[in-house]
């Protein structure tokens, strides 16, 4: 009896309310921790050891430091995130806006808006590589519409000319992905809300800049951290299109390293640490966003509060 009480005990423990949803997050939390975090594991271990397996610091570090095209990676990783989100995020919201009102031909403009999602990175690289050949479409339709008279030569840009025609190209595909997150955003703001705002004699740009927008903040928090990081990881696109080394990221110094060249004995070292600092900048973008939409929902919710009270001296 004893036995079989200490079992149905057992058995009650393992699976009780609390326990269950334990239980059924179990499986895929082994999944990631044979997929993901032995990998991830592995990857750090590779950059803090030398070649001969022993404990190294700053060696490799010092190794990326010296490695070519770095300084021109960052550089450029750093201005394509900042340029390509802020301008993704304002033809996102200016397009959710502008859909959200319903109007004649607001589902074909829908329909249009939404076709750079339905293509695969691949396609579009295949599609916007045709356009930029001297020869290709785009300059065909220039040439056409008399905006030129001889033909741009758009593969040959480099600098921050290709990194202007990568963020371009990149604004063209991922923009309706930002789109869709702030409509749903869009869903959530009540009618009389806006109906309050006017009667109270706001006009259109107080009500969006008061009312609408610190209700999008959730989503607009989540667009920018998503394609914060994804801006951050831009390799593809530069490397389908315009080809290894010709505009240098971070993550496309990654794949060349390990794709390009490894047969180089360096090679395999200097891909994981530069890994391992893609990944250190992504988390401190992140934060550093995150606090500081903290702070700036905070200010807002401070002049929230006073506002009531001018109101009334307004009144009288």
């Amino acid at each position: 009896m004893n036995e079989n009480d200490s079992k149905q005990t057992i058995k009650k423990t393992i699976f009780s309310k609390k326990s269950i949803p334990y239980l059924l997050l179990l499986p895929a939390f082994l999944f990631y921790a044979v997929f993901w975090l032995l990998p991830v594991l592995s990857g750090v271990k590779e950059v803090f050891t030398d070649f001969d397996g022993n404990f190294t610091l700053l060696g490799n570090f010092k190794l990326m430091a010296q490695s070519d095209l770095i300084g021109p990676a960052i550089f450029n990783t750093a201005t394509f995130a900042a340029v390509s989100v802020m301008l993704q995020y304002f033809l996102a919201l200016l397009l959710a806006v502008l859909l959200s009102r319903k109007f004649k031909s607001s589902k074909l403009l829908m329909f249009i808006s939404m076709i750079p999602m339905a293509i695969t990175p691949t396609a579009v690289a295949i599609l916007w590589k045709t356009g930029l050949v001297r020869d290709g479409w785009i300059n065909t339709v220039l040439i056409g519409l008399h905006l030129i008279d001889k033909p741009i030569v758009f593969m040959g840009a480099e600098g921050m000319s290709a990194v202007f025609l990568i963020i371009l190209i990149d604004t063209w595909t991922v923009t309706p992905s930002v789109m869709i997150i702030l409509i749903a955003g869009l869903q959530g703001v009540q009618r009389e809300l806006k109906e309050a705002a006017y009667l109270f004699g706001a006009n259109k740009w107080q009500t969006f800049k008061d009312i609408v927008i610190p209700i999008l903040k959730p989503s607009i928090t989540t667009s920018i951290i998503m394609r914060l990081i994804a801006a951050i990881q831009v390799w593809s696109i530069a490397v389908m299109v315009l080809g290894y080394s010709k505009v240098p990221f971070l993550v496309e110094r990654i794949a060349f390293y390990g794709e390009a060249v490894p047969g180089v004995n360096t090679s395999q070292k200097l891909a994981f640490t530069l890994s391992f600092l893609t990944t250190l900048i992504v988390l401190c973008a992140t934060v550093v966003y995150l606090k500081a939409s903290k702070g700036a929902g905070a200010g807002s919710h401070e002049t929230g509060r006073k506002r009531p009270a001018k109101v009334k001296e307004a009144a009288k």
